[in-house]
């Protein structure tokens, strides 16, 4: 088996380039909508070439890959980037989305733990509603 293969299952080459930490977690991904090969949809058997986009959507980011080379087994994170290049516009898309949350987080009131008479008042009210 040579080292660089010319096509590989998504599912290998998304566990090798360290996007998921398994690859079953990359295959529940794949399944549930979160990784798209030039924009459809696909299964985890899908094998893929260098040249091909993917969408990768984990968490609050998505990033847009493009496949630079391909490797059956897992490396160091230094290796694993070589596989892949992100495009200018999913960084900057990505840094956006980065500045708004924070923006957002500041903005947005986190919420208080009631106080022992809040916590009295919400218990009576309970009652009440419950022995009507």
């Amino acid at each position: 088996m040579s080292d660089s293969p010319t096509k590989l299952r998504i599912d290998k080459w998304l566990w090798a380039a360290r996007f998921f930490k398994t690859r079953s977690i990359a295959k529940h991904a794949i399944e549930g909508g979160k990784v798209r090969l030039d924009g459809n949809r696909i299964k985890s058997s899908k094998e893929v070439e260098v040249g091909n986009v993917l969408t990768i959507r984990q968490g609050w980011d998505e990033k847009t890959v493009r496949i630079c080379g391909l490797s059956e087994q897992r490396k160091g994170a230094p290796e694993a980037q070589k596989l892949y290049q992100e495009t200018q516009e999913s960084l900057e898309q990505r840094e956006k989305r980065t500045e708004e949350r924070k923006a957002f987080g500041a903005t947005a009131q986190t919420p208080t733990k009631p106080n022992t008479k809040e916590r009295r008042q919400l218990q009576r009210i309970k009652r009440e509603i419950l022995d009507e």
